[in-house]
């Protein structure tokens, strides 16, 4: 694998370019462009707010808030930038839509994963057996300390799993096996998920890392196109 960006094996269309990059590749509209081929004006990356919006581009890739994107069109790129949050990439192989998804501890317990699977299947008639999809760098429960109301938050909206770690009053959370936890309970088939086994904070020399860094840092990104 090229150390600047990572390629999920996961994704099997030939004429779909998705990649997350890391610290050295980051998200610049220049540097995404020439890693896509795509124009910078044909980039999209949504205003981030730790919401549960979705945003679907159609003819328009004017900015909004939203954490979540779709489209079904070809020719743009979509994606979201990250710091520890969980960046996902969704592909339904049968219609050809995509996604891309920024899962912070607020994402994932608004459920924003399961959301965007639902949009999936109600507004493009997709099956979640046909969606695939791909999990990048983020920051693990070997790393990822929380206090019980962020615990108690996305274990309401996840139910049971092997997403958290607790032992007294230490409770170590890992937001991608939370979201891959959801993405099986939404009917997604769990040999179609490929998770990152990479801990951004653990690898502060590949990857921004917001808790390593301790406030402003840069940030990594998930992108993803059909070109």
């Amino acid at each position: 694998m090229n150390e600047k960006i990572i390629i999920p094996p996961v994704f099997k269309d030939k004429h779909v370019k998705a990649f997350f990059t890391t610290k050295s590749s980051g998200v610049a509209l220049k540097d995404i462009s020439r890693i896509s081929s795509v124009p910078p004006d044909k980039i999209f990356m949504p205003i981030q707010k730790h919401t549960d919006k979705i945003a679907l581009i159609e003819s328009t890739l004017y900015p909004v808030i939203a954490d979540a994107v779709i489209t079904r069109e070809t020719g743009i790129v979509i994606g979201v930038q990250v710091a520890d949050c969980v960046p996902i990439l969704l592909y339904e192989s049968e219609k050809g839509i995509m996604g891309a998804v920024h899962a912070g501890w607020r994402g994932t317990a608004e459920s924003i994963l399961r959301k965007t699977v639902k949009t999936f299947v109600d507004r493009f008639s997709c099956s979640a057996e046909n969606i695939f999809i791909a999990m990048g760098p983020a920051i693990r429960w070997c790393c990822y300390r929380v206090d019980f109301d962020v615990l108690s938050a996305v274990s309401r909206a996840t139910g049971p799993g092997d997403y958290c770690i607790t032992s007294v009053d230490k409770y170590c959370l890992d937001l991608p096996r939370a979201n891959k936890s959801q993405a099986l309970r939404s009917g997604v088939p769990e040999k179609n998920i490929w998770l990152s086994e990479e801990c951004t904070f653990c690898n502060p020399v590949k990857y921004f890392s917001y808790r390593f860094a301790r406030g402003t840092t840069g940030r990594q990104g998930a992108f993803i196109g059909r070109i």
